[in-house]
């Protein structure tokens, strides 16, 4: 059997449940393996490998990630979140404006990092206030998906999605900008209706880590990343080389060592697109991608067309995981609308299931951590409850909008 056909179907047999029963191995640690698996076989040679492996969205997503590091040291996250918690507003106006505040920010430095950073101290003010946490910990976690979906910067598929089909940074705009602007107020309308009189909550909870904010670091920040945004509307040059170029920048300082910069980085992520650059190539080089879409095509599931494409990223983020589906999905985007509905199918149904999407996750890990549970529900079941509402919703807002775009 073609070791290309066997090591993608083991590959992403994993990437649907997970991990390898009996291995401490997750998704990235099987992309790797089955990158490695192919070159040891002969299937690829080393230098087929490497040259599978996209460098410009591996630049663009590095130079972006040590950006978003910038703010993380500079502390700005943490002051934003007290900075909120603090104003003296009704528990469901502090939600609206949690939600606003993260979808913008999700937007530009991407919704792992901003749920990662707000996380631990969204729980302690929740604490200090006399707030149920929960509420406010979905709706981080369903504002970032939802406003990542506004630029092609926001989250991960959004990145490989421009880099793969060439979309404009400012084109994208016009398909993003308003599901995600209407999906956070259709995301704070559906939380605070179901969490109405049930905000208030006394909790104990250990103290998150602090990082103690930098009003120059984070100017700073907010300078690079200014001139970063405004080089991918205008400036010529290819996007990761802007990224990296703003990365550059951030790295040069006289007060944040590099080393606790580059600690930031997301490698986990970067290994794991690197593996699947590679798993990917080899089944598209063996001609398997293209007889696979063949069936399918037979079988009624044309995925040249946008309908069957915007409902088998939304189906598929939930099995296999947005990023690796987008990677399966891509030679298929040959519409004109294609890279807008991959980028909003595959982001917004991240927000059905717990599982769909990275952002949630880390939320609830962080929450797990510092001893916060829903009350009388698993954190599955509570997700469940508000993400089947936010997803049906958002979803349906970015289908009439590519409609009357199309």
């Amino acid at each position: 059997m073609d070791a290309a056909l066997v090591v993608f179907a083991l590959v992403y047999a994993v990437m649907l449940v997970g991990s390898v029963p009996g291995l401490r191995l997750d998704r990235t640690g099987a992309a790797l393996l089955g990158a490695i698996a192919l070159v040891a076989s002969g299937a690829l040679s080393t230098a087929a490998a490497w040259q599978a492996i996209d460098p410009g969205t591996i630049g663009l997503l590095f130079g972006l990630m040590v950006v978003s590091a910038q703010f993380r040291l500079g502390g700005f996250y943490t002051a934003l979140t007290r900075a909120l918690a603090r104003r003296p507003v009704p528990p469901a106006r502090l939600l609206l404006e949690l939600v606003l505040a993260v979808g913008a920010l999700a937007a530009l430095l991407t919704n792992d990092v901003v749920c990662l950073a707000i996380a631990p101290v969204l729980i302690d003010v929740c604490v200090r206030r006399g707030l149920d946490p929960v509420p406010f910990l979905l709706g981080l976690a369903a504002a970032a998906n939802v406003g990542s979906a506004a630029t092609l910067i926001g989250n991960p598929q959004n990145l490989l999605i421009g880099q793969a089909l060439g979309l404009p940074f400012a084109g994208y705009l016009l398909d993003g900008v308003v599901p995600a602007g209407l999906g956070l107020l259709l995301v704070w309308a559906i939380l605070a209706r179901a969490y109405r009189g049930r905000f208030d909550r006394q909790l104990a909870a250990a103290a998150p880590p602090d990082h103690a904010f930098d009003r120059w670091q984070t100017g700073k920040g907010f300078v690079v990343l200014g001139l970063l945004v405004l080089g991918l509307v205008a400036c010529p040059l290819p996007h990761e080389v802007l990224a990296l170029a703003a990365a550059g920048v951030v790295l040069s300082s006289r007060r944040m060592a590099s080393r606790e910069m580059l600690a930031l980085v997301d490698w986990h992520l970067l290994v794991l697109f690197a593996g699947l650059f590679v798993v990917n190539h080899a089944f598209q080089q063996g001609g398997h991608a293209a007889a696979a879409f063949a069936a399918l095509r037979q079988h009624g599931l044309d995925l040249h067309d946008p309908v069957a494409l915007f409902a088998t990223g939304v189906v598929g983020s939930n099995l296999i995981s947005n990023v690796p589906l987008t990677m399966l999905l891509l030679p298929a985007a040959e519409h004109p609308q294609a890279g807008a509905i991959l980028a909003l199918g595959t982001t917004l149904a991240g927000n059905l299931l717990l599982v769909g999407s990275i952002a949630n996750l880390i939320v609830v890990e962080q929450a797990n951590l510092l001893g916060v549970r829903p009350r009388d529900r698993s954190w599955t079941a509570e997700h469940l409850r508000t993400g089947l509402p936010i997803t049906v919703a958002t979803l349906a807002v970015a289908a009439g909008w590519l409609w009357v775009r199309s």
